[in-house]
């Protein structure tokens, strides 16, 4: 469903597990992001009425997923520690050219947001299944099923103001690029790493 070339390698949640702290730490981060793309987006694009729509419920639910998050550091008697660089988007951002139309700068954002929205559905559903802690576990299926709605608004929304054809094969090339990526990555706790 998700369109991804090359799924999570299953260890990754055995170092999950070693470090629950660090990752509710980087997932913390993540939603905050999410929550920050979702303002940009109505910043940058105002005059695109039914995606400010979106975007704004979307700011609303991400920053409720971050307190979720930030909540369950709190049980568990951490502190929200600090952001560290996410090399997953750094690599990600690097495939579309710089420029270009308005329309092409939003079609391309909406294409990022997309894929780490599934990528993020995809982990939250291996987390779901593997972590030995049925809490958490419960928890991360709950996410699962909001970065699955995400994924299919942003790829939408991209298809409705870009050409239909153009935007697929971008997709599909930004599909393949990222399966490049992971490759190196999932070696670390990280949502996207």
């Amino acid at each position: 469903m998700l369109g991804l070339k090359l799924p999570t390698d299953p260890r990754w949640v055995n170092i999950v597990e070693k470090n629950i702290e660090d990752i509710l730490t980087d997932h913390a981060y993540c939603e905050q992001k999410a929550t920050s793309t979702a303002i940009s987006l109505i910043v940058s694009f105002p005059e695109y009425t039914e995606l400010v729509q979106e975007m704004v419920a979307l700011v609303k639910e991400e920053i409720s997923h971050f307190k979720m998050v930030h909540d369950k550091i709190l049980e568990n008697g951490w502190t929200l520690g600090r952001d560290r660089k996410d090399d997953y988007v750094v690599q990600l951002l690097k495939f579309f050219p710089k420029g270009g139309s308005r329309t092409t700068q939003l079609v391309h954002r909406l294409l990022y947001a997309a894929l780490i929205e599934a990528r993020s559905c995809e982990r939250f559903r291996l987390l779901s299944e593997e972590l030995e802690d049925k809490e958490l576990a419960e928890f991360y299926r709950k996410l699962m099923v909001s970065e699955a709605n995400h994924y299919t608004m942003f790829l939408g929304f991209a298809r409705q103001y870009g050409d239909r054809k153009e935007v697929d094969k971008k997709w599909n090339d930004l599909l393949d690029y990222e399966a490049e990526i992971m490759k190196n990555l999932s070696k670390s706790e990280t949502i996207h790493g």
